[in-house]
């Protein structure tokens, strides 16, 4: 099996993902358990869709476990960017599209925790990766699958 890459990630999330592991490993793999116990019970295992289910989510709850188990060992755990004027890890940027009169805020994150619910812009993405050291008034293009697009950097945080 191929090593895993490292995933970064903020100390936040390191822990967050840490219990996230713990609490299925513990409370989650318990609880599947008597669901299964359970569902055994009923009988006929080959007609049994509670058996069913209970085992489709075992399986799941196991995969999840794997995979936190994997970016748990392989992290890196990311501070918080020192040059506050230039784009890192942790870094509020302001961006304003070429000809647009809107302006955009991102927080520049690792690619676990990327939500762009909630403006939280992978240091991967296209984008992101494009901001990537730029500084207040630099402008950049990126390739997006629309074409090209031109941004300037108006604010780092």
């Amino acid at each position: 099996m191929a090593e895993s890459p490292e995933t970064v990630v903020s100390q936040e999330k390191f822990d967050e993902m840490v219990q996230e592991l713990e609490h299925l490993k513990t409370v989650r793999r318990t609880e599947i358990a008597k669901n299964l116990e359970y569902a055994r019970s009923l009988g006929d295992l080959s007609e049994n869709a509670e058996y069913q289910e209970a085992r489709d989510l075992q399986a799941a709850t196991e995969e999840r476990i794997k995979k936190l188990e994997e970016l748990v060992k392989h992290a890196k755990i990311t501070t918080e960017n020192k040059k506050k004027n230039e784009v890192g890890f942790g870094s509020k940027v302001t961006i304003r599209k070429e000809g647009s009169p809107d302006a955009h805020e991102y927080t520049i994150v690792g690619s676990e925790e990327a939500d762009m619910r909630v403006k939280k812009l992978s240091h991967v993405s296209p984008l992101g990766a494009a901001l990537m050291g730029r500084k207040k008034g630099d402008s950049f293009t990126f390739e997006t699958p629309a074409g090209k697009q031109t941004y300037t950097v108006e604010k780092v945080a």
